[in-house]
């Protein structure tokens, strides 16, 4: 799991596929196989429409609302459509609740399916073979590599995405953050904690947003 964040080119800001994918994308542009007009509205789309923060808004908007938790527990599709993100890959949503006891986490052992509406495009980790494999083999190895220590008495649950079910994870809220507005808790929620990889931290005292 050591390639779970790409590493950038010396004296460059970019990671190597960012390198890669800038290089491709003036090829195709120069090469008149690509609107860089049609680009840029569908990156604007990914980045600011469709992806980690629309579900952290979702997330965000559970911790603060209890009677909203339970509609998205219940019903994950319908619930996240309340916030509007809705569309291809997010149309059969299951959400589940990190809480004391259980910990769940995500992965899709035949390929990639993700829910896209809420968390975007798909990480390269989570398509990888080793992490495909390896989560449902030894979960608690993998989450341990990752930074997240579970204790043994907390049962960890993995669920395997289809083509058909997408699934989404609700981070237990760290304490400390009581009182804070949606828009701050959203602030916090990461990608990874809604793969159920990661944990939620908050900010250390005099660094809240």
């Amino acid at each position: 799991m050591s390639d779970h964040h790409d590493h950038a080119e010396e004296g460059s800001p970019l990671t190597e596929t960012e390198l890669r994918v800038r290089a491709l994308e003036s090829l195709l542009v120069e090469k008149g196989l690509v609107d860089p007009t049609a680009l840029d509205a569908l990156i604007d789309t990914y980045e600011t429409k469709v992806g980690p923060r629309n579900g952290a808004h979702v997330v965000a908007h559970a911790w603060a609302d209890p009677a909203y938790k339970v509609r998205l527990l219940e019903d994950g599709s319908k619930a996240i459509a309340e916030l509007g993100y809705m569309g291809r890959q997010g149309e059969d949503m299951v959400v589940l609740e990190n809480t004391p006891k259980v910990h769940n986490m995500v992965v899709c052992t035949l390929c990639s399916c993700y829910p896209w509406p809420v968390l975007g495009l798909p990480p390269v980790w989570y398509k990888s073979a080793p992490y495909r494999s390896r989560a449902v083999l030894d979960p608690r190895g993998v989450l341990r590599e990752l930074g997240v220590e579970v204790p043994e008495d907390v049962e960890v649950r993995v669920w395997d995405s289809t083509s058909e079910v997408r699934y989404l994870v609700i981070p237990e809220r760290p304490r400390g953050t009581e009182g804070w507005s949606e828009a701050e808790l959203a602030g916090i929620v990461t990608r990874d904690s809604m793969i159920g990889v990661a944990k939620v931290q908050a900010p250390a005292r005099g660094g809240r947003r």
